[in-house]
């Protein structure tokens, strides 16, 4: 009977726990700062516009803030003083620092409230396709990147007890193709953890959003033909594997993104309640049944189970 007390008392908390965040009052956004990575397009776009229509002041880094996206976003929030379009690349420190000036400077009256880390590549391939110079490039923007602004907002965010959101993957826990991809999101889960519990003592929340596939929502990752594959493989890789091969591959992960869903929007309402929930999650997961079944799998089961998933998954593809 004792034995399962634990494991009682741990329903009881889940079960009480929705009740704790439906009970308190959601946070009031008018004059309330939040900085937004990646706006150029995808979540951070539909995000910026979501949080300004609810009265925040957004300020909204986009790595081409004279591109496309950045024009529409001004456009479609109406030219609206509430939100600023800025340049923002995550991998250059002086971007970084020329930022936190600009929202010191147009502070609203209740301070800075929010940072979201939202920036980010992809791509596929094996892990032998890829030269180290890709595998840098995704570690300084993935990683390094939401490292470099949150630690340069930090101080900000302390003094205003505010939340930070990190855009994170159900790749974080299993990959298909995509290794480059998932080890950024497993690094930055990892370094969310440790901050989640250590501005616990200034009143800080920090979440992380995990979803599903949303690839035709965000454009994050275009189609890859076997030719574009074929091209950039050194000649050892060549010697390895025929084209063939990488043509079942590009088939098999196209596939895989041509099936993404297009409610992007499912992924903005997750961000938005980390923002301004009374009761904010560690981890907001937004995936298809399937994608979370996978997820419960690679954590509850042993290694060699979920291996034989994802293999058995790849098992139609051979290299002769």
């Amino acid at each position: 009977m004792w034995a399962a007390a634990p494991v009682l008392l741990l329903l009881l908390l889940l079960l009480l726990l929705p009740l704790a965040r439906r009970g308190a009052a959601r946070l009031e956004p008018a004059g309330r700062a939040v900085l937004i990575t990646g706006c150029d397009s995808g979540f951070g776009h539909l995000l910026a516009l979501r949080l300004h229509r609810l009265g925040f002041t957004v300020f909204a880094g986009c790595l081409c803030p004279s591109g496309d996206g950045a024009r529409r976003l001004q456009r479609e929030a109406g030219g609206a003083g509430r939100l600023r379009v800025l340049r923002l690349d995550v991998t250059r420190a002086r971007d970084v620092r020329a930022a936190k000036e600009l929202v010191l400077s147009h502070l609203p009256e209740r301070g800075f409230w929010g940072l979201v880390n939202n920036a980010g590549i992809s791509t596929f391939g094996e892990t032998g396709w890829l030269p180290m110079e890709t595998y840098e490039k995704f570690a300084d923007v993935n990683l390094l990147g939401s490292i470099r602004t949150t630690l340069a907002f930090l101080p900000l965010l302390r003094k205003y007890k505010g939340r930070i959101v990190f855009m994170s993957s159900i790749i974080a826990y299993f990959t298909l193709g995509n290794g480059i991809y998932s080890m950024t999101k497993a690094a930055i889960e990892k370094f969310c953890d440790a901050l989640r519990l250590e501005m616990k003592k200034f009143g800080v929340q920090v979440c992380i959003i995990q979803p599903g596939n949303y690839a035709r929502s965000t454009k994050i990752q275009p189609p890859l033909s076997a030719e574009e594959i074929w091209s950039e493989l050194s000649e050892e890789e060549k010697a390895v594997y025929n084209k063939e091969y990488i043509q079942e591959r590009a088939n098999f992960f196209n596939s895989i993104l041509s099936e993404g869903s297009t409610n992007g929007g499912e992924v903005v309402d997750a961000m938005v309640d980390a923002l301004t929930s009374p009761a904010p999650k560690a981890r907001y997961m937004v995936a298809k049944l399937k994608e979370k079944a996978l997820v419960f799998v690679c954590a509850l089961f042993p290694t060699v189970v979920m291996d034989s998933v994802l293999s058995y998954a790849l098992s139609k593809v051979k290299l002769a």
